[in-house]
């Protein structure tokens, strides 16, 4: 990859460690929330952190394989969000 696009490398490096750091921040976000609703934001904030973690990690390495991962982990935080959601809003999942 390196030889393909110079700029490209260190790029994706940064987006690595800032979407690392900003994980770090919205774990302190769990863990401190006020509300159950921040927590849950922050949750979905995690989620996606990990979905543009994997997206750019197949930049990286050139593996495709972590870009179906990153749809996979994306395709589980939605749901997962809506689960939670339905569950704080009315208290059951499935009614």
């Amino acid at each position: 990859m390196a030889s393909e696009a110079p700029l490209l490398q260190p790029v994706v490096t940064g987006g690595l460690i800032l979407v690392a750091a900003l994980t770090l921040f919205a774990g302190y976000r769990v863990i401190k929330g006020p509300t159950v609703p921040d927590r849950v934001v922050a949750l979905d904030t995690i989620g996606t952190n990990v979905v543009a973690i994997a997206a750019l990690f197949a930049l990286a390495t050139g593996e495709g394989l972590f870009v179906t991962v990153s749809l996979v982990l994306a395709i589980i935080g939605f749901i997962s969000t809506i689960a939670v959601s339905q569950y704080v809003v009315e208290g059951d999942i499935i009614e």
